[in-house]
């Protein structure tokens, strides 16, 4: 978790058993790992959070834990993975928190010949490659940088922000594009961008994770996160709400199925990933 929130609410240690599951940090997963941290399953796990959702893939890649809240390409990329179904990280509409940032001096995102890449992110950063191949038909040269908007305008024309930074940036002088939407403009369905996923050889220790229990527990508990994440995000407890209640879709339902799968053919097509895996679900073993 961010310093401030591990200071209040220092994390439990691991007991014998116990399965190890990682998340990021960010304020769109907490309804997803309240219940763990604070709630009634916290006695259940080891829980262990970063910042980044990409270092969460390369410690489930590296099989230091059992499973982990994973940007969804990396089931793509990572062999061997069970998904834990009915539970998400996405957004039907306007996402706010992964968001293309642009130059005020251009006029259109077609005029964009450069942009710097997020590190944190995974899936969001071949999103944002998929829009410019399928969607507008070029492809912009790429670089990767840590989260800072003003530094990352100073060598590019763009640059792709994702989670609490993607919120919490000086909107002077520059255009804003989110990405959910533009996705949602082009194919008519929502994105998912991140799931749980675990080890297909420990899914016996991760079946008895409820996470979608821990996710109801979590939405009940909406108006504490808020409370507790106000001075890290440096946002209003009511706009935290909203985010999550109305921003962040936390259920995979068909049409969010229907966006993932369109996402791993259009990555496949433009040679992002070398293959389409179908999924495999935590249940179906």
């Amino acid at each position: 978790m961010s310093k401030f929130i591990e200071k209040r609410f220092p994390i439990k240690g691991r007991k014998a058993g116990q399965p190890r599951i990682a998340a990021s940090s960010y304020l769109n997963t907490a309804p997803l790992i309240w219940s763990f941290m604070y709630g009634s399953m916290q006695n259940d796990v080891e829980l262990v959070t970063d910042t980044a959702p990409a270092r969460c893939a390369d410690m489930l890649a590296r099989r230091e834990v059992d499973a982990a809240l994973v940007p969804v390409i990396e089931y793509q990329r990572i062999p061997d993975l069970a998904i834990v179904p009915g539970v998400c990280v996405g957004s039907r509409s306007s996402v706010r928190s992964v968001v293309l940032v642009m130059r005020d001096q251009l006029d259109d995102l077609r005029e964009i010949r450069t942009i710097a890449l997020d590190i944190s992110s995974r899936t969001s950063a071949v999103l944002v490659r998929v829009i410019f191949r399928e969607f507008f038909g070029f492809e912009p040269e790429w670089t990767e940088s840590v989260p800072d908007v003003a530094s990352m305008l100073l060598t590019a024309d763009a640059a792709l922000i994702i989670g609490d930074p993607g919120m919490s940036f000086s909107r002077d002088h520059v255009v804003v594009y989110d990405l959910a939407e533009l996705w949602r403009r082009h194919t008519g369905l929502g994105f998912v961008f991140a799931m749980w996923m675990a080890h297909e050889h420990e899914l016996k220790k991760v079946r008895r994770i409820d996470f979608a229990g821990a996710r109801e527990e979590g939405l009940e508990h909406v108006a504490d996160i808020a409370s507790l994440y106000r001075q890290a995000v440096g946002l209003p407890q009511n706009e935290i709400k909203s985010y999550l209640l109305e921003n962040i879709s936390f259920e995979l339902d068909e049409e969010m199925r229907a966006g993932l799968d369109l996402f791993y053919r259009l990555a496949h097509k433009h040679g992002i990933v070398s293959e389409t895996r179908p999924l495999k679900m935590l249940g179906s073993y």
